[in-house]
């Protein structure tokens, strides 16, 4: 029996990390639904830019108050989970404060107490961001914004609220443990140092002079605690917008170098272009009928198989900072585009299909697509192609290309661009021109 916690926590550990590597192979089936995409070029280039932008927070600084708060979070939050290696030893083991045997009491004192300042710094910033969220108001970040109401401001109010529980869980354990040490309770080694817990939450314990027992339970129980809480925080991940944790790296690694603006070609179109041209070629060779069984390559994007697997990764990775709608040129002259409700509804529609797979064990034609199911083609045609929307994003999404893709689909797919576009591409084809006048004309203007 005296072994049963390290089973339980053995139990648990196994349990929860399974979990969470099921809904990761199950986000990377859904991302391979998408066309491939060789993104391995340039490799020093990746990596200085994976670096600087997701472990180095590059892009937060143009929002400075926003970006250290967010900073403070992210380091402290992923070096305080450094602790989760000692606690996974004790869990095993039945150790306590194992990392003391190996960085010795000098360096162990430091370790406790930067993971202390950090985390009374986690938990600064993240009542700050409550406050901004459902206080303030401030539109890009709460209900106030369309595409944000329901579960989206439920989400992100849920992950403050899980990690405020898990600051106050490890500074609860720490007090306790602090006391104990100092009452020479057996198995609590006089270790680690707690200048946050002795400042703000230890008088409060001794102020109700809790006895020693009690003391044991509370420092085992808010262990216990901050353990199960980071496996349940770890599998909640696959529901929330907060993967970016995990996808900012590899969605930066894979992202576009190409100048932005850059647009890429179709090879189909390039074939097409390249027989035409050719006097030689046989017109009949590429068509479906040499082939019965060829399937015509599609132009453009209606659904997410169309888009390619970087794009289908940029939507698991969107962390709905609104950065993109807040630049957007068309979002703020009170048009229908939001380039945040494009990642969102694409992401949507994601994982609406891998449901479908999980049901039927292959995608069954629900009739949905992404078009017009969920984005509409007013968004599409209000987009300026700008960029402003890919230059804000601070973990590198293009949420333009996929607006492109659709473009294209609308256009080479469906003959369904707007009257004004129509109109430019007949005078393209007819005077070599956008405008409509006769080529005789085109230098009229020079003349004076």
């Amino acid at each position: 029996m005296q072994y049963i916690d390290n089973i339980i926590f053995a139990v648990l550990l196994i349990v929860g990390f399974g979990l969470f590597f099921k809904s990761l192979k199950e986000i990377y089936r859904n991302i391979k639904l998408g066309k491939f995409i060789d993104r391995t070029d340039n490799k020093p280039e990746r990596w200085k830019m994976m670096t600087n932008v997701a472990l180095g927070q590059g892009k937060m600084g143009k929002r400075p108050i926003a970006g250290f708060l967010h900073v403070l979070v992210y380091v402290g939050f992923v070096i305080i989970n450094i602790e989760l290696i000692e606690i996974i030893v004790d869990g095993i083991f039945g150790t306590h404060r194992f990392l003391a045997s190996i960085l010795g009491a000098t360096l162990y004192g430091i370790f406790t107490a930067t993971l202390e300042v950090l985390a009374i710094l986690v938990v600064i910033a993240v009542i700050l961001f409550f406050i901004r969220r459902n206080v303030l108001h401030i539109k890009r970040v709460s209900s106030d914004s369309e595409e944000l109401k329901g579960w989206p401001i439920s989400d992100a109010n849920i992950i403050l609220i899980i990690e405020f529980a898990l600051m106050m869980a490890f500074f609860k354990m720490n007090s306790a443990d602090f006391i104990l040490q100092s009452r020479g309770v057996e198995g609590f080694h006089q270790l680690g140092s707690f200048p946050i817990s002795q400042q703000l939450f230890v008088p409060i314990f001794n102020w109700f002079n809790f006895d020693s027992s009690f003391l044991i339970f509370t420092e085992r129980a808010a262990w216990w605690f901050h353990f199960v809480g980071i496996l349940v925080f770890m599998n909640y991940l696959y529901f929330s917008k907060h993967l970016h944790i995990i996808f900012a790296f590899p969605n930066t690694w894979y992202a576009n170098l190409n100048p932005k603006g850059q647009f890429n070609n179709l090879d189909s179109v390039t074939k097409e272009i390249k027989l035409m041209m050719d006097p030689n070629a046989d017109p009949y060779a590429a068509a479906p009928e040499a082939d019965p069984n060829a399937v015509p390559e599609k132009f453009g994007a209606s659904d997410v198989f169309d888009l390619n697997q970087v794009q289908l990764l940029n939507a698991y990775s969107c962390t709905e900072c609104g950065r993109c709608t807040a630049v957007c040129p068309a979002n703020i002259t009170g048009k229908k585009l939001s380039p945040r409700r494009i990642m969102m509804k694409t992401r949507d529609r994601i994982e609406e299909v891998g449901k479908n797979i999980n049901k039927n064990g292959k995608f069954v034609d629900d009739g949905k697509k992404l078009l017009d199911d969920h984005i509409s083609r007013e968004e599409l045609w209000a987009c300026t192609t700008c960029n402003a929307c890919v230059e804000a994003c601070p973990v590198l999404i293009d949420p333009l290309s996929i607006i492109v893709e659709m473009r294209r689909f609308l256009v080479m797919e469906q003959s369904a661009a707007p009257q004004e576009l129509n109109l430019m591409m007949t005078n393209i084809e007819n005077n070599a021109a956008p405008w409509q006048y006769n080529q005789a004309d085109r230098l009229k203007w020079a003349t004076d």
